[in-house]
């Protein structure tokens, strides 16, 4: 099978999680080792996210004044080294040598005209206290959201539109590499005034360009990593279910928070929808489970309504 794995930024820093070298090298090694016991027999692609990461180099940018921070659109090809990187390592340590890895910084295409420009949604950065939230909002003219009883800076987040690196993607999986490409939705790009393509201040959902990518190259399955074991209804409540199964139809009545699983239910239903192929959402440590087919929230055309766990 051909199988895109897209890595949530959460679920490589987790919420709350001291956002350390250390502690994202160890969330990624969890995640290749579940990744190192799919590779036989199938070819891979891996994406991930970014919002935590990019948030922090955005935050210690801001601490040298001498010079203007770098864009969102830098920081975002900063991230998809960084982690490229550490991903490479650890699933190198765990594969055979002769594996090879290919780590691709991947512009994508999105529209200057798209109304997320005027309503940020996407969570980066850490969490802050409400009144920390506020201070740093008021000083640096950040727009800030709730994500669950903390806030976190919200930024614009745009669909993808194209992925201009979509030849050389197919290329090394054709050659049997194992590609690392699309990190943080891939760095936000678009056509000025004069026709030249520029960095745009933003930062796609991972998710939405996992589920572009995964239909572009004709992938058997999208598996959306993520912090959780599965989509839930009524999360953090004590009437909480766990979806096991759902028809994109009936999963996109749910309703689910934009800035949380939101994207991710958006971008499963709607790479089952156009390939007729399933999408599943499920926790970073259950991977190998996943695509056997015994954990996460499936989504498929197959069966019509939804099943919980």
């Amino acid at each position: 099978m051909r199988i895109v794995v897209a890595l949530g930024g959460n679920a490589l820093l987790r919420r709350g999680e001291p956002m350390t070298a250390d502690n994202q090298r160890a969330n990624i090694r969890i995640a290749t080792e579940q990744i190192a016991k799919i590779h036989a027999g199938n070819e891979l692609v891996i994406a991930h996210g970014n919002g935590p990461q990019v948030g922090l180099l955005s935050l210690q940018a801001a601490a040298y004044t001498s010079v203007s921070p770098y864009p969102l659109d830098v920081l975002g090809a900063e991230t998809e080294g960084m982690i490229g990187y550490i991903i490479e390592q650890e699933l190198g340590n765990l594969l055979d040598f002769e594996v090879p890895f290919a780590t691709l910084l991947t512009q994508v295409e999105v529209d200057a005209n798209d109304p997320a420009f005027q309503n940020p949604t996407k969570p980066i950065g850490p969490v802050y206290a409400k009144a920390e939230a506020e201070k740093l909002a008021a000083e640096k003219g950040w727009a800030i959201a709730p994500d669950g009883d903390k806030f976190r800076r919200v930024v614009a987040s745009p669909r993808p539109k194209r992925i201009f690196e979509i030849r050389p993607i197919k290329w090394l999986l054709e050659k049997g590499s194992i590609v690392i490409c699309a990190g943080g939705g891939g760095i936000p790009t678009m056509y000025g005034a004069h026709g030249k393509l520029q960095g745009v201040e933003a930062v796609i959902d991972k998710d939405l360009c996992s589920a572009l990518l995964a239909e572009q190259l004709e992938s058997d399955l999208l598996v959306i990593a993520t912090d959780v074991s599965a989509a839930f209804i009524d999360f953090g409540k004590p009437s909480q279910k766990g979806i096991a199964q759902a028809h994109p139809d009936d999963m996109e009545k749910l309703g689910f928070a934009a800035g949380s699983m939101g994207p991710k239910v958006q971008a499963a239903c709607e790479f089952a929808r156009h390939t007729g192929k399933v999408a599943v959402i499920g926790s970073l440590s259950d991977i190998e489970a996943i695509v056997q087919g015994k954990a996460g929230t499936r989504i498929s055309t197959a069966t019509p309504g939804i099943t919980y766990l």
